[in-house]
């Protein structure tokens, strides 16, 4: 698209207008969009084309539409995080610090869009504006926290999107919608303006990742976003690392992390790329990281050792006198972790355990193809069901441990998209969604809906 305005094939007032319509037309439906900037899009898309019409520089993403998960501030535009206290938000005073590298580099906020209360689910459901539905099937969900990006996404409405991972909410709907995402390496993107800010025992567990149709897209957001900030702390300016020749690459592969059994056509998903990369002469083995098994519990625990009386600290704090089920069913699973302080450091204990271990496991390979989820797209409030939250486990194991986890779609099962992930060392993002694109472009990645 950019190329497209910057070689006058396409106008930014047309390539607004189209987004528009596409939004207009899908989101009765979808219910993926929140808050639709008609009239600051349309005005800084005319500002864009008279840009143009002056022969001044144009950036990488001159004119292209993106959009921003509701926990992300957007200058002028409230964040409520989906959680009924910020119902009434005062507007942000300025951009999310990564909201803004995409609008220096040419890019045009076009909407918010859904997500969970206060973003503790893996779909996508609050009591202020409802639920989203998947676009392959609206009776399925598109996924949480970023399922209104997806949605959005996966449908057309945006070719590109912020969201946030704290144990899946990127990589989630991405792959139940069956487009492209990444979370990044803890600490590669700044959080500042996201909401709740990060902070805490937890910070390492998260980070906020874009989304897009393709792999190559997020390589060249990586690229505009990847740089330290004054106001995070931890973000370090950590250089982003070239891919070595794929034919150097060792690959890991697993369908089952010792946890949660797969769906057969998940295993086959995993299994037909791990059989692509051996065809282009990269060296793979089958071979499950050490520990990974106790990931899920890990998480958990992490996030609710102190009871989750944080959450319901910020909860009141903000006036959220009534929460969403599946917030509620989140947090359930965390309540029973409280720890003393002594348990606490034993936890802290495991945690670097298990990530030395990870290292260790990197030293004999540079990245690992694993399942996203153990199925296709859950049908709503289907992850509220034990086995299936369990499921989840597949990508919280990359929160723990720090690492990059990309995912790209490379299968169909009955209408519904299945991707597979891809995991490097810290700091090797360009390589996770290297892989990424290489099977994106022997599968064909995402599909309309």
């Amino acid at each position: 698209m950019a190329e497209m305005v910057r070689s006058r094939r396409i106008s930014p007032v047309e390539l607004m207008t189209a987004h528009l319509q596409q939004i207009q037309q899908i989101n009765p439906t979808l219910n993926a969009v929140v808050d639709l900037f008609i009239d600051q899009a349309m005005a800084s898309a005319r500002t864009a084309e008279q840009h143009l019409t002056n022969g001044l520089p144009c950036g990488p993403l001159h004119g292209v539409p993106f959009s921003i998960k509701d926990s992300i501030d957007v200058a002028g535009i409230k964040t409520t995080a989906a959680t009924l206290g910020r119902r009434n938000a005062a507007p942000a005073e300025k951009n999310a610090t990564l909201v803004d590298r995409l609008c220096q580099a040419g890019a045009i906020p076009i909407a918010k869009t859904n997500l969970p209360d206060l973003l503790f689910s893996f779909e996508t459901d609050n009591l202020i504006y409802g639920r989203t539905n998947n676009p392959y099937d609206p009776t399925r969900t598109p996924g949480g926290s970023s399922g209104g990006e997806s949605a959005l996404i996966a449908a057309c409405g945006s070719p590109l999107g912020l969201g946030s991972d704290a144990a899946g909410s990127v990589r989630v709907p991405a792959a139940f919608c069956g487009i492209a995402s990444i979370k990044p390496t803890s600490g590669r993107l700044p959080r500042t303006g996201h909401v709740p800010p990060s902070g805490g025992w937890i910070e390492a567990l998260w980070q906020i990742g874009p989304m897009a149709r393709y792999t190559e897209d997020l390589i060249l957001a990586m690229r505009l976003l990847a740089s330290e900030d004054d106001a995070d702390f931890t973000s370090p300016p950590v250089t982003l690392l070239e891919p070595p020749d794929l034919k150097k690459i060792r690959v890991a592969f697993f369908t089952h992390n010792g946890f949660a059994p797969c769906n057969p056509e998940i295993k086959a998903a995993v299994e037909q790329c791990a059989h692509f990369f051996v065809d282009q002469g990269v060296s793979v083995e089958e071979c499950r990281p050490p520990g990974i098994e106790d990931a899920y519990e890990l998480e958990l625990a992490l996030l609710g050792a102190d009871g989750a009386d944080g959450i319901e600290a910020y909860l009141k704090a903000v006036g959220s006198s009534e929460t969403h089920p599946l917030l509620n069913g989140f947090v359930d699973h965390m309540r029973p972790h409280r720890a003393t302080v002594a348990q606490f450091a034993k936890r802290w204990a495991q945690w670097d355990e298990y990530r030395a271990n990870l290292r260790a496991f990197f030293n004999r390979y540079d990245a690992i193809l694993c399942p996203v989820y153990t199925q296709p797209a859950l049908p709503h409030r289907g992850s509220l069901i034990e086995e299936n939250f369990r499921g989840f486990s597949y990508t919280m194991a990359w929160n723990v441990a720090g690492a990059p986890a990309a995912t790209v779609r490379c299968a169909t099962h009955e209408g519904l998209p299945i991707n597979i992930q891809i995991v490097t060392k810290p700091w090797r993002d360009l390589l996770a969604l290297q892989l990424c694109r290489t099977i994106e472009d022997q599968f064909g990645g995402w599909r309309k809906p």
